[in-house]
């Protein structure tokens, strides 16, 4: 098995834009998408973060699988926002 970064022990795997927050196992993740970011030195920081907590079964439609949505400012208060959405079990 692949071993992931982690935060807060959840897995935490980055695809371009995108952040996925949590376990496929587990009954849902939080798909992270970066929507505005900045250069602070030599450093990109993000400005804009949308949230999608979504259910993992493939048997719900797709449009159905998103549970909740939220933006935030930064990349430390959406993982924060995902690991309360799913990190407190």
């Amino acid at each position: 098995m692949a071993k992931y970064f982690e935060y807060r022990g959840l897995p935490l795997v980055r695809k371009g834009n995108e952040l996925y927050y949590g376990s496929m196992g587990d009954p849902e993740v939080v798909m992270m998408t970066l929507m505005g970011k900045k250069t602070l030195g030599d450093t990109e920081v993000a400005t804009k973060v949308q949230l999608y907590r979504m259910v993992t079964d493939e048997s719900v439609p797709v449009m159905q699988r998103i549970t909740k949505t939220a933006v935030k400012g930064s990349l430390f208060e959406a993982l924060d926002l995902a690991y309360d959405w799913i990190g407190n079990r």
